[in-house]
């Protein structure tokens, strides 16, 4: 929405008597907006965007206490309001206006957070820059008035389940799981986040994600909703199963926005929003368009067409990524800050590519096509037999779905325990996307050599896409040959497999398996056993684990 012809008008209100009272109760919500302005009720400063929506900012500690959309008040729950983190404490918060746009600045030691509104829009931009770690800020949080947006979705809680693992993971009476870490969603698959009902949708548009970290694949929670009250969240730093270093600097603008009950205009996502109206603001750490660039590539071959590719960019400053077109494989990654980057070229979320690249202020870096080599990708190795093709996700195998949403516990999960037979035609589906120390160690895969493959050593991989408590496979063949103890890889520390993610550190193991472990009758299967090892972890679904990507048995 564009700015409306209201003339802009600073208000301010010094009203006495039965006159104060009403004009507090048009700010409150009991009324609609009006002209677009602000004004200090001494507390806050109270924004009218001139559309539908009126919004107060404590001159005190930078909190949004106040969210009026066509008269109701959405904000707050638990006598809680929205903002950075817990709430930044004791603060100095300024405003200013600027033709069509209204800037409220909160500065807290190092950290400097900002909302800004547009005449005639029913939207609030906000933007954040953490310098350094004397603050903490890893999210803002909008919270949401009780029973405006009940649902029964994977993230809600409403039905007063019973908390089944660090109070933050719940079962209902029916066996279904539900927490505020199941959104489903990786980052680079949704724009934004949020609810509609009643004819109203509150959303939280996602920023662009240049100052987070993990890339286009981590998982953050995005909302959380129980009978108290709900949440919508920008993640600007989650530590849960994270792989990468916090990065530091401004981040947004991302987007608080009201509507008549659709989504959010696509005018506002990452990628399509423009604020040229912003970059005169002063906005600490904004860098205009102009000072951004772009990398091109006109093409990628050597990929599997079954899968979609992406391509990612990644310094220790920032992070940016775009989708390659699945007929050619060309990508356009615009908005990038100056730098030089590596960009991995991802199938599904595996990196089969890697290389440099240097990003100019208005410059565009175009790449010749690049060719995947055919050893990139583990997928291109001959083999016996092959469980599962690379991807660097567990997708095909057993509950793999279902685990980006729900806890291991679920009713709906199948079994975790069962054994696999080659050419049963089930191979993925029945096996599990996750193995536990504690559950289901010990799973066996069985198969047939023929004569002449029995008589020759073969190299064994297992791919994994993360770990828990250092969880790694130890394998034993035929109950005659068993596997050193592999060193664990780099992985998250903290919970994954049952908060809705798999999405770690990529790793293959790989097991020089001897001729002498198989049998020679070739009628006979092999038995293949796979352990998980590790002196960490707990019991159950918290003991050490490992998820799945793939597992072959090479020619």
């Amino acid at each position: 929405m564009s700015g409306s012809a209201n003339r802009p008008v600073r208000r301010r209100t010094f009203v006495l008597g039965a006159a104060a009272a009403a004009g507090t109760a048009a700010l409150s919500g009991t009324a609609s907006a009006a002209a677009f302005g602000w004004s200090d009720d001494g507390s806050n400063y109270v924004v009218d965007t001139g559309a539908n929506l009126v919004f107060k900012v404590s001159k005190t500690n930078g909190d949004l206490t106040s969210l009026v959309y066509r008269g109701t008040e959405y904000q707050g729950y638990g006598g809680k309001n929205s903002h950075i983190e817990s709430g930044l404490g004791t603060s100095t918060v300024s405003i200013r206006q600027s033709g069509s746009t209204i800037l409220i600045s909160v500065a807290y030691g190092t950290l400097r957070h900002y909302y800004a509104a547009r005449s005639g829009e029913n939207n609030i931009y906000l933007w954040t820059n953490r310098a350094d770690t004397s603050v903490a800020s890893t999210r803002f949080i909008l919270r949401v008035k009780a029973g405006l947006f009940l649902n029964d979705e994977p993230d809600s809680y409403t039905y007063a389940p019973t908390a089944i693992e660090a109070s933050d993971v719940f079962a209902k009476s029916d066996g279904q799981t539900r927490s505020k870490h199941y959104s489903k969603l990786r980052v680079s698959d949704y724009d934004y986040v949020g609810w509609s009902a009643g004819g109203v949708g509150l959303w939280i548009v996602r920023s662009n994600h240049e100052k987070a970290s993990g890339g286009p694949f981590y998982r953050s929670l995005l909302r959380h909703q129980s009978a108290d009250g709900g949440g919508l969240y920008e993640i600007l730093h989650y530590a849960q199963n994270q792989t990468e270093n916090e990065r530091f600097g401004l981040q947004g603008p991302y987007v608080i926005a009201l509507t008549d009950g659709g989504a959010p205009s696509s005018s506002l996502f990452p990628g399509t929003l423009t604020t040229s109206w912003a970059d005169s603001l002063g906005i600490s750490g904004y860098v205009p368009a102009s000072g951004r660039g772009r990398v091109a590539g006109v093409g990628i071959t050597g990929r599997n067409t079954a899968y979609p590719y992406t391509v990612g960019l990644a310094n220790s400053a920032a992070q940016y990524w775009g989708s390659a077109r699945s007929s050619d494989g060309y990508f356009s990654v615009t908005g990038i800050l100056p730098g030089t980057y590596t960009l991995t070229v991802f199938k599904s979320e595996l990196a089969v590519y890697t290389t440099s690249v240097t990003v100019t202020a208005g410059g565009t870096t175009t790449l010749n096509s690049i060719a995947i080599p055919s050893t990139n990708d583990p997928s291109g190795a001959s083999a016996i037999w092959r469980i599962n093709d690379w991807t660097g996700t567990p997708s095909g195998f057993k509950n793999a779905d279902l685990m980006t949403y729900a806890h291991p516990s679920d009713v709906r999960a199948a079994a975790w325990t069962g054994n696999v037979v080659i050419g049963s035609g089930s191979e993925t589906s029945a096996f599990p996307c996750y193995l536990w120390k504690g559950v289901n160690s010990g799973l066996l895969v069985y198969f047939r050599l023929t004569a002449a493959q029995a008589a020759a050593a073969h190299t064994l991989r297992i791919g994994v896409t993360t770990a828990y408590a250092n969880g790694r496979p130890q394998v034993v063949v035929n109950d005659t040959w068993t596997s050193a103890i592999p060193s664990p890889p780099t992985q998250p520390s903290t919970r994954s497999l049952t908060n809705g993610s798999y999405r770690g550190n990529n790793h293959t193991f790989t097991y020089s398996v001897p001729a002498s472990a198989w049998r020679t009758d070739t009628s006979q299967y092999n038995v293949l056993k796979i352990n998980v090892v590790s002196g960490s972890g707990s019991t159950g679904y918290l003991s050490a684990g490992t998820a799945i990507d793939a597992i072959d048995l090479l020619a």
